[in-house]
């Protein structure tokens, strides 16, 4: 279990804690109306140089070697500044963690080393389809043999960075006939790939720096060296790699929640009506006793999921766990925060609007609240039959 931070762990939560006050708080505003664009990308390549971008992946790879509670700390703090920053992170670590665990010493040192640089500002997901987001075991985008190569068709939705990812993780069906999930296999494809075609981003309702866009496959052709482990073992990769995933979301979900709530409390110290600050009043105290006790929890419970991992550990049910009750805990914490602010907390002269904007997604993607209910009872139910 989960017990405290060692001295390696405060180093990186501080580091993290400077940049992101330093450097993401000051523009995340201007970031999510479209502006400043290149100091968003800027600060992509200087968390790269941080260490931010390869959290768990070995130093041979220029991978920072800190493991995944380090990971869990990083982007909580990112989150409190700029979640659009902090998901940018999350992904690409994903991204880099994966091709350094399961690649090729070749696709390694092509991809690995120039994520953790920053060479590649981002790296992305190819998983989810029109008709395959909560299940992407019914994804169409497939994949044909030709010659040496391999000549990938179809498209995906929802793909977090795609506008400046220097290389996709791409799955598609390999073997049509074989049973639902099993004719999968996951591919790598530089960003600059011939047949690659990305969509305008999508307007979203929050985290709008992180762009989001379609990506088509027109007759993609990539090599066989471009095979991510086995061939029609695809699925089992995205799996185990989403429940890696969901430790990230539920950190930067905890951040968001956090950030909002310290800005409610803040504003209740000085607020003042009927003669007295706000703060007095039983009813703002249980609102922040109650939602910083639910933070509180989240924050072990998402830090218990780094720790199996880290351990070696099983970590599906943990990863669920977490993700589900930070998300939900931290959605619940943005609109009390919002709700202690009054009209002010409505305007966009404070942040606590666009917390309440970004914090919504975090009980979608990476599986929903009712998915990550789903996994959690069927491991429940698997541990006792």
């Amino acid at each position: 279990m989960y017990i405290g931070l060692n001295d390696d762990h405060l180093m990186i939560q501080d580091t993290a804690r400077k940049f992101a006050t330093d450097q993401l708080a000051p523009i995340a505003a201007e970031l999510d109306q479209g502006g400043r664009k290149q100091e968003f990308l800027e600060n992509l390549k200087s968390m790269a140089e941080l260490g931010f971008m390869g959290l768990n992946v070995d130093s041979e790879y220029g991978g920072a070697e800190c493991g995944v509670i380090a990971f869990s700390l990083a982007i909580s703090e990112a989150a409190r500044a700029c979640a659009a920053s902090a998901v940018t992170m999350s992904v690409t670590n994903m991204v880099a963690e994966l091709i350094a665990t399961i690649g090729t010493e070749d696709q390694k040192r092509e991809h690995v080393t120039k994520i953790c640089s920053g060479e590649y500002p981002a790296a992305s997901f190819c998983l989810s389809e029109s008709g395959a987001g909560s299940d992407p075991s019914g994804m169409k985008t497939k994949a044909r043999k030709d010659g040496g190569d391999w000549v990938l068709s179809g498209s995906k939705m929802w793909i977090s960075s795609a506008e400046y990812a220097g290389v996709f993780v791409v799955w598609a069906v390999t073997d049509p006939d074989a049973v639902k999930g099993k004719g999968i296999t996951c591919f790598l494809v530089p960003g600059d790939s011939p047949g690659i075609v990305i969509g305008k981003a999508e307007r979203k309702m929050g985290q709008r720096a992180s762009s989001t866009a379609t990506v088509s496959f027109n007759d993609c052709r990539v090599p066989v060296s471009a095979v991510l482990g086995e061939v029609n073992q695809g699925y089992r990769i995205a799996t185990t790699e989403l429940a890696g995933g969901r430790i990230g979301i539920g950190s930067l979900a905890l951040g968001i929640g956090l950030a909002a709530m310290d800005v409610a409390r803040e504003y209740s110290l000085e607020r003042e009506q009927f003669g007295q600050p706000i703060s007095r009043n039983q009813g703002i105290q249980w609102m922040l006793a109650d939602h910083y006790t639910e933070l509180e929890a989240a924050r072990l419970l998402v830090l218990n999921a780094a720790f199996q991992k880290e351990s070696g550990r099983p970590f599906s049910k943990q990863a669920s766990m977490g993700k589900l009750y930070a998300s939900e805990a931290a959605n619940r914490a943005c609109y009390s925060a919002l709700q202690i602010m009054g009209g002010l907390g409505y305007t966009e002269e404070l942040p606590l609007e666009r917390f309440a904007r970004d914090v919504r997604v975090t009980s979608i993607y990476e599986g929903t609240s009712e998915i990550q209910r789903m996994i959690i009872a069927r491991e429940l139910l698997r541990e006792v039959s």
